[in-house]
């Protein structure tokens, strides 16, 4: 039977991304809205972020993509989390790398390859993307109709990894009454025309937290 916490995702994801067969709503993070463009969802800690893009690699799995989480350093994802929200973790690729600058190329052998529809970069408190960097894995995403999201900690009012970045978007955690939490997106700038959107994701508490 299906849980909570992976209704809750796929109804929020359902909602992005519209009724079935419409187009890519505009200001929607989901994969067919976001294909082809470098993202950058920033949070003042981990944990709104985190929530976000397990979200969208539910979605990508969902319509069939392969996904690939890479990170830098010691930010991470909790699978048993990642497995709550719906996420297949065999199916995900991970690669865990010392710093961002193997986080880097990690990245981009990955996009390179041109297998996967989502990759994640999760810089965590590091966001050093040189210039040449963010513009071979934007042009890398363009090429293959893929998302490269880039997950950062930094407050909303901190520059953004750069101006090839066509989506960016600040995450925001809440708890909610009865327990769990709301991780609520706010868009801060996107070359789609739509900026100002939001979106919201719920999910249960972590067993153990109150």
């Amino acid at each position: 039977m299906e849980s909570e916490a992976v209704r809750r995702v796929r109804e929020a994801v359902r909602r992005a991304a519209g009724p079935p067969g419409a187009p890519p709503a505009p200001g929607g993070f989901d994969l067919p809205s976001l294909a082809g463009l470098l993202v950058e969802v920033s949070s003042d800690g981990a944990g709104a972020g985190l929530t976000t893009a397990l979200a969208l690699v539910a979605d990508a799995q969902g319509r069939g993509e392969w996904a690939a989480w890479v990170a830098a350093g010691d930010s991470a994802f909790f699978p048993p989390d990642a497995a709550a929200a719906g996420i297949d973790l065999d199916a995900l690729a991970v690669a865990r790398v010392p710093g961002a600058p193997a986080a880097l190329r990690a990245a981009d052998l990955l996009a390179r390859s041109g297998a996967f529809g989502l990759v994640v970069l999760d810089l965590g408190a590091d966001p050093r993307v040189p210039p040449g960097a963010a513009a071979r894995l934007a042009g890398l995403a363009r090429r293959h109709a893929a998302v490269a999201l880039c997950l950062t900690e930094k407050p909303a009012r901190a520059p953004s990894l750069g101006p090839l970045v066509a989506v960016r978007a600040e995450a925001r955690r809440e708890r909610l009454p009865g327990g769990g939490f709301r991780a609520a997106l706010r868009g801060l700038r996107d070359r789609r025309g739509a900026a100002g959107w939001t979106v919201a994701v719920e999910r249960a508490a972590p067993e153990g937290v109150p």
